[in-house]
């Protein structure tokens, strides 16, 4: 196993090389046969899918989990076109954002360059595979994969048809590289290819991101989990709050934007939790509420601490009542796991209180935290969603997946 696995990190290593120097035109091309690809060729991988959503659910799989497994004719069109805007975004490769004269006339430029090899694990999501590659080779880097135990044939499909595509057009063979293998070990193999792989992202549960960052010798890029609150302030629009919170647990509880936590100033309570807690819980959700929230519904679960951090990725909502914006900010910023945040309110000092004081990748005002998400932000896909500060820090585009170079041209200075 780790014979195999060092040798497609090799191979990768080699082929972004290469990839490095080809033009953009060609990783365009590439990058719309690969969306055309993905279309023609749907049947395909709705069969494998097929068999793999039947196998999770034998195992009786979380509902939340399969969620996320299952492709349909939409999703699979929805990863073409995150393919297609990816196309029409500016080639992140060469871009200059530093350039200075110095006095002794060295020219110095500081240019975006690929990584090289961008390794990346991730769980059941099968879309992960084609927005993954897409991103990579858009932004010239070859790239190794490393996806679930649950979704490896749909995943290894994906990858084939887009592999076969890009290679049609330009791209070297090797510039993608789908790691197969089901055993966990293959992970700690990859994330220890220091001089094979430049960067590693981890894209799924707590427990995979700990288990990639405890044992990779190669530098990681964190995307996080996602304990996301919204906090309805005493200036709100109860409607549109209402609106809101629906959205943000509700539109698809098993992804990392959805709302874990709502929040909701005391004096405002009374009138706004009876009316969320009706279309909250008419569709399923189940309500987990501190003191002050089951004195309002006495026969909503009481909520405990581990309830403010953890991430469901199902119907079930912890719920607090807050004296003030202050008090929100606070417990948002105890609990949170710094991925998105929102306020809802008409208060614009209060609004930018909260924008200020709250320490997360997104934060948004009179807005669903659904929207962290590469497509919706126009980056064309993601690559995950990062909460950390170094580096990249939100939904990961392609600019994150470079680096920086400095060019200097001079004509025989010496120092």
């Amino acid at each position: 196993m780790k014979d195999h696995v060092t040798k497609q990190a090799r191979r990768a290593k080699e082929a972004s090389r290469l990839l490095a120097c080809i033009p953009v035109e060609v990783r365009n091309n590439a990058l719309l046969a690969m969306a055309n690809a993905l279309e023609a060729r749907q049947d395909e991988i709705l069969e494998v899918n097929a068999k793999e959503v039947a196998a999770a659910r034998e195992k009786a799989t979380r509902l939340n989990m399969i969620d996320r497994l299952i492709l349909s004719p939409k999703r699979i069109a929805d990863m073409a076109e995150g393919i297609r805007q990816i196309v029409n975004l500016p080639d992140p490769i060469g871009k200059v954002d530093f350039e200075v004269v110095r006095p002794n006339g060295l020219k110095i430029r500081r240019v975006h360059v690929p990584f090289g090899v961008v390794g990346i694990v991730y769980e059941s999501r099968p879309n992960v595979t084609a927005d993954a590659i897409a991103l990579c080779l858009k932004s010239g880097n070859a790239c190794l994969l490393r996806g679930g135990s649950e979704a490896i044939r749909t995943n290894k499909k994906i990858s084939d048809i887009l592999k076969e595509a890009a290679t049609a057009n330009g791209i070297p063979a090797t510039a993608i590289e789908f790691i197969g293998i089901i055993d966990r070990d293959a992970v700690v193999v990859m994330c220890r290819l220091r001089k094979l792989v430049d960067v590693i992202i981890p894209r799924g549960g707590a427990g995979l991101i700990a288990r990639v960052v405890e044992h990779s010798t190669v530098p990681v890029i964190e995307t996080g989990t996602g304990v996301c609150h919204t906090y309805v302030d005493k200036a709100a629009d109860l409607d549109m709050a209402v609106k809101i919170c629906f959205n943000a647990k509700t539109s698809r509880p098993s992804v990392c934007n959805a709302m874990e936590t709502l929040l909701i100033h005391k004096d405002i309570a009374a009138e706004f939790l009876p009316k969320v807690a009706k279309v909250l819980t008419d569709a399923g959700v189940e309500l987990r509420g501190d003191d002050a929230c089951r004195e309002i519904l006495p026969d909503m679960k009481e909520a405990t601490d581990d309830d403010w951090k953890t991430e469901y990725n199902d119907l079930i909502l912890s719920v607090k009542i807050v004296d003030d914006a202050d008090a929100a900010i606070e417990h948002i910023n105890r609990y949170s796991s710094q991925h998105s945040d929102a306020i809802i309110t008409e208060d614009s000092n209060a609004a930018t209180r909260f924008e200020q004081m709250v320490d997360s990748a997104a934060v948004y005002v009179n807005a669903s935290t659904r929207f962290t998400d590469g497509f919706e932000f126009g980056f064309g896909a993601e690559i995950g969603i990062s909460t950390q500060k170094l580096h990249a820090r939100g939904p990961m585009g392609l600019e994150a997946l470079t680096t920086m170079k400095y060019l200097i041209d001079g004509d025989g200075q010496v120092r």
